[in-house]
């Protein structure tokens, strides 16, 4: 492929990636906490701040000879059984045991009555 071709192949590329990304969601602090030799990078030379975080990407300058602009790190979510019944969906069947219950991942609390005692966790974010 010739140098002009690749160049197009390029710009097609960045404009791709930046219609995909454009209103994302910027990054929290922890998803910027990557490693200089580990970033990857999220946007052409010479971008800035405004437009790399614009794009859901992380800016770090202060390395020379790495991406400043670089990919995050994917949110970390936990499971987490809720203890207010009205968080409860049910996760299976009146009389289920807590054994077959949590076989399927889902909670199981036999208390109060009148209410699922095996329900789904919640997801919440680390």
């Amino acid at each position: 492929m010739d140098q002009k071709g690749i160049q197009l192949l390029s710009v097609i590329l960045i404009l791709g990636l930046s219609a995909l990304t454009e209103g994302a969601e910027p990054p929290a602090p922890c998803q910027c906490t990557v490693a200089p030799k580990n970033r990857v990078n999220c946007g052409p030379p010479g971008i800035t701040a405004k437009q790399c975080e614009d794009a859901g990407c992380c800016f770090n300058s202060e390395v020379p000879g790495v991406p400043w602009c670089f990919i995050r790190l994917a949110r970390k979510y936990k499971k987490v059984c809720p203890a207010e019944v009205k968080l409860r969906k049910n996760c299976g069947y009146p009389g289920i045991p807590a054994t077959v219950c949590k076989a399927r991942g889902c909670c199981f609390e036999s208390r109060p009555p009148a209410v699922a005692w095996c329900f789904y966790p919640l997801l919440v974010e680390e």
